[in-house]
């Protein structure tokens, strides 16, 4: 194992602080020392219960779990196992001063807090707090209070000046803070330093935020009118019965090293406002860049077909169509072959409307639905929205305006989806 310095400094100092915020760029290392760090604290800690929270539950797994081989469970190698109690999953570490349990949960619903009340935790690990509901970490912080080593710890990229956490979080507590760039990754070569930074420099936004790891506010932010507060719901149907669902239908992106992403999504009549609105109801993803994993696009389409079958169980509709980006020749004949029709999504290829033409159409219907609320998000547990977050607040314009290739692959899908619902529903 390779550690810098930085990496050795953090990982052995002193536990003085109620919070420690490690905040920096992706690709900076911070992660695997937070939970090398997190297991010197297991060791140390006299209480018996701690938790790992993030967006969901599968990125609590993967993130502090699984660390791509260097998570706690490969850490406590042959001294932990997986169980499962009343308070939910969790992992059972053997420690010399005994057992230690570290629970691990999604945090990203107003409603996650209910499944920690009532349990007394010596620590917190927040993985990407600034995507946690506020209302789990308010309440992670009482769940500590009768702690006899207290201490929690977060980590996430630089987010806007204005965040919540930052005023009502890391002011409120005792709170020690450490920077982090790729630079502090000690296994990033030269060369794909350079690749990226060359990369980022194509926004001046991406540049300040991922290579820099300044907050900083976003410019040029494609979506920047989302607002997870107002376009994220509870539940799919009002409790007054004004709602119809009129159609369930999929839309997806394929690729290899570059991420396959499918959603879900359902058109409801509004009977109070008469107007057509979209809901993103689930959706699938997986990047082989990211997970380092590249899955053939035979086992994409398998796995697409078992989340199509899922939505359709859960939401007790039949799928209309599956519209797949016709680019994309592949996942379609996978999917075919499996039984899963599909149709070529329209991906604003030949469109022209009014001033504005190509990808532009589709991007102006994305921003006036969600503009117009005939557009939000679904709170669910199994597949979740974590990917489309993370890109919805990345997705951004170069400094001529044309909209940069990355963080889009969730994106394209929602264009196409929208495509469809502004085509048979709003025009």
């Amino acid at each position: 194992m390779i550690w810098s310095e930085k990496q050795s400094t953090y990982i052995t100092q002193p536990f003085e602080h109620t919070l420690e915020v490690n905040e920096g760029t992706p690709r900076s290392a911070k992660t695997t020392a937070i939970v090398f760090r997190y297991a010197l604290y297991l060791l140390q800690s006299d209480d018996q219960n701690h938790l790992v929270v993030a967006y969901n539950q599968e990125q609590a797994y993967k993130l502090v779990m699984e660390c791509d081989g260097f998570g706690l469970i490969h850490i406590f190698d042959g001294n932990c196992r997986m169980r499962h109690d009343d308070n939910g999953d969790h992992l059972e570490i053997t420690t010399p001063k005994g057992i230690r349990r570290v629970y691990y949960k999604g945090g990203g619903k107003a409603d996650s807090h209910k499944g920690i009340t009532g349990l007394s935790l010596g620590s917190v690990y927040f993985c990407e707090i600034n995507l946690i509901h506020m209302n789990m970490i308010q309440e992670c912080f009482r769940r500590t209070f009768a702690a006899k080593k207290r201490w929690h710890v977060a980590d996430l990229n630089p987010p806007a000046p204005f965040d919540p956490v930052i005023k009502e979080v890391f002011e409120v507590q005792d709170t020690s803070w450490l920077h982090w760039t790729i630079n502090d990754n000690p296994i990033i070569t030269p060369e794909r330093k350079e690749e990226i930074r060359k990369t980022l420099l194509k926004s001046p936004y991406l540049y300040a935020r991922d290579w820099e790891g300044k907050r900083v506010i976003p410019a040029g932010v494609i979506y920047a009118m989302f607002d997870p507060a107002r376009h994220i719901k509870a539940k799919l149907i009002d409790d007054k019965n004004n709602q119809t669902m009129v159609e369930l239908f999929f839309s997806a992106d394929g690729g290899q090293g570059d991420a396959t992403s499918c959603a879900c999504n359902i058109i409801i009549y509004d009977k109070m406002i008469k107007k057509y609105i979209m809901y993103r109801v689930a959706h699938y993803y997986h990047s082989g860049t990211e997970t380092g994993q590249v899955k053939a696009m035979s086992t994409y389409a398998v796995e697409i077909k078992s989340f199509i079958n899922w939505c359709e169980k859960k939401f007790r509709m039949h799928r209309s169509s599956v519209y797949v980006d016709p680019a994309c020749k592949s996942l379609r004949e996978e999917l075919h072959k499996i039984g899963i029709v599909t149709d070529k999504a329209n991906n604003n290829g030949k469109e022209k409307v009014g001033a504005s033409k190509g990808i532009e159409v589709g991007l102006e219907r994305a921003q006036n639905a969600i503009n117009d609320g005939l557009f939000y998000l679904v709170e669910t547990d199994t597949y979740s929205h974590y990917d489309f977050l993370k890109e919805i607040g990345m997705y951004c314009r170069d400094a001529n305006g044309k909209p940069i290739d990355a963080y889009n692959h969730a994106m394209d899908e929602f264009r196409y989806s929208i495509n469809h619902f502004y085509t048979d529903y709003i025009n």
